[in-house]
């Protein structure tokens, strides 16, 4: 069963940097593309980021364009999402997703980002 686990969430003041990690395990994470989704309270899961198998292609949210940055480590099976210029709508669970064309959804069990002074 395919595990995917996030780490990095925390308290930020507004301007601030995260790096969030999930480790992935029990599938080919090289061959899969990722996303990363977040959360915020009272709200639904949104879609932030995108990268490709190989890592050469991603894809952002507008919000979040220009001030995250996604990127695979395949040799580590670790996906990460760099945050930077952090504000308070940010602050939310983060998840990252395995999807795979089947269908087929998985999910950690995501780590929460506060952007707060």
């Amino acid at each position: 069963q395919v595990q995917l686990v996030e780490s990095g969430g925390g308290l930020v003041q507004p301007g601030g940097s995260l790096r969030l990690s999930c480790a992935a395990s029990r599938f080919t994470f090289t061959y899969y593309g990722m996303n990363w989704y977040r959360q915020a309270p009272g709200k639904e899961r949104t879609w932030v980021a995108y990268i490709s198998s190989s890592g050469q292609t991603t894809s952002y949210a507008h919000s979040v364009k220009g001030r995250f940055t996604i990127s695979k480590d395949n040799p580590k099976n670790t996906l990460y999402l760099q945050m930077n210029s952090l504000k308070p709508e940010d602050t939310a669970v983060y998840y990252c997703n395995l999807h795979r064309i089947t269908g087929e959804d998985y999910w950690g069990k995501g780590t929460l980002v506060n952007v707060s002074s």
